[in-house]
């Protein structure tokens, strides 16, 4: 009889034992694969990775409890005769997978740490752009005490909606600049906008809207309280759209701007002077046309540099010229033309700008990015894309990239730093600060092909960083 219940016994013993390995092995599985995910996912912190190591012990340890339980049960089966052995096998089971168990949980704690310290490291090298002024390894901490700089703040180009030919106005005129792009807007000496809509309630337009690619934009002379409230002080007005209402809404959008304290740059003749932290600073606008200061007339406006520099520390180029559209990101020394209108050679007149005593020069009006070369010591940025286009501006691939360009001069016209702050326009024409970066990318494209010897870097943190190498 006891040799009948012998291969019995053994095959139960084989089954437990079976049975019991087969659960341990599932449970390590398991604790792995759920360990792995939450590293994916989350940022894991020790208290939190202790509670959660703490849970799955306990449901180990009442896997174990119920093993125990089924081996008792097993025992009356078998007979009291081979309880010991049995026991004996089951606790030498369980040791081996209380000790796989402790050997997966360190393992698997030093890999959620190292994960979570790589999300860190990844985490401070792009920072998230926020109302509150980045700090750069240029900034104000690392100059002088004692030595006044100027700031300039330069955005591209502007249209803030228009109520002709029909009405693309926000029912909120604040809606157009959001809280966190004034906040960049502030703390600069000089904020300079390209202004491409007439403030004036004019009703005749001067231009034949029937005509295709022919377009007119008049915006209520409220308006330009919003500009000033967000930090504007100078519109350059030396553009294609300036007198879309003709001389009177031209004069209108002076006059609105000005008398919320707002100057007006591009005149003819004009050089605007201001002063800044006890620093005489000269601006001088231009454009294609020769109603205005024109690109084309070389020898008027280095004689117009050339007076300012005479008369200022710092003198501020602003120009628009060059073709539109994505077609046109591309620095060229050429002559460039759109729709059969000259737009000028934006390369030769900003050098010339430049050798003629310059400090810095902005471009507007081909309303998307183009590269920033340092010529001579300067800042040549030739096109600052389009910055506000409520409703009418195309905000498709690249025309949708913006960009707020910080510049710091000394007293002397010299560089100290300079910044890209990234822009995204939305699908209506809103500016809003890109967290993404896109612009810097773009930038760092653009002025590689460009200007791949150029002296400058822009950085991932849209810093532009001058390389003592490649100074000549």
């Amino acid at each position: 009889m006891a040799n009948r219940r012998r291969p019995q016994f053994w095959s139960l013993s084989f089954l437990s034992c079976c049975f019991c390995l087969g659960l341990s092995m599932g449970i390590i599985i398991r604790s792995g694969q759920f360990q792995v995910s939450d590293a994916a996912t989350n940022k894991v912190t020790s208290p939190k990775f202790n509670t959660w190591v703490g849970e799955k012990n306990r449901t180990v340890l009442t896997q174990l409890a119920t093993n125990n339980t089924k081996t008792q049960g097993l025992n009356k089966l078998t007979g009291e005769k081979n309880k010991q052995g049995v026991l004996k096998a089951a606790t030498k089971s369980t040791k081996k997978l209380k000790k796989k168990i402790a050997v997966k949980v360190a393992t698997n704690t030093k890999r959620i740490d190292k994960l979570a310290n790589l999300a860190s490291v990844k985490e401070k090298k792009i920072p998230i752009a926020t109302t509150n002024e980045v700090t750069t390894p240029n900034s104000d901490q690392f100059l002088d005490k004692k030595e006044k700089i100027v700031t300039i703040k330069a955005v591209g180009d502007i249209i803030p909606g228009t109520n002709f030919p029909d009405h693309r106005l926000p029912r909120d005129r604040n809606q157009l600049l959001p809280a966190t792009v004034r906040g960049y807007l502030q703390k600069a000496d000089i904020v300079l906008g390209n202004f491409e809509s007439s403030l004036t309630t004019h009703p005749y337009s001067s231009k034949d809207i029937t005509r295709g690619q022919t377009f007119a934009f008049r915006s209520p002379p409220s308006y330009a309280k919003l500009f000033a409230e967000v930090g504007f002080n100078v519109m350059h007005i030396a553009n294609n759209h300036a007198r879309d209402f003709g001389l009177v809404g031209f004069q209108d959008t002076v006059k609105n701007l000005e008398a919320q304290g707002i100057k007006t740059l591009g005149h003819k003749g004009q050089i605007l002077y201001l002063e800044a932290n006890n620093i005489p600073i000269a601006m001088i606008g231009f454009t294609t046309y020769n109603h205005y200061n024109s690109v084309h007339d070389l020898q008027t406006a280095q004689a117009l540099v050339t007076e300012a520099k005479n008369n200022a520390k710092v003198v501020i180029v602003s120009m628009q010229v060059g073709a539109e559209g994505t077609g046109a990101m591309h620095v060229k020394d050429q002559t460039e033309f759109f729709y059969g209108e000259n737009r000028g050679n934006s390369l030769k007149f900003a050098r010339t700008m430049i050798d003629t005593g310059a400090d810095l020069v902005v471009g507007h009006g081909p309303h998307v990015p183009r590269a920033i070369e340092l010529y001579k010591g300067k800042i040549i940025a030739y096109s600052l894309g389009n910055f506000l286009g409520y409703r009418t501006l195309a905000t498709n691939a690249q025309t949708g990239y913006s960009m707020i360009l910080e510049v710091k001069l000394n007293p002397e016209g010299n560089l100290v730093s300079s910044r890209v702050i990234p822009v995204h326009l939305t699908k209506q024409g809103i500016p809003q600060i890109d967290k993404y970066f896109r612009t810097v990318g773009l930038l760092r494209y653009l002025n590689n092909h460009d200007f791949p010897n150029n002296p400058i870097e822009i950085n991932q943190r849209g810093e532009i960083i001058v390389l003592d190498s490649k100074l000549e």
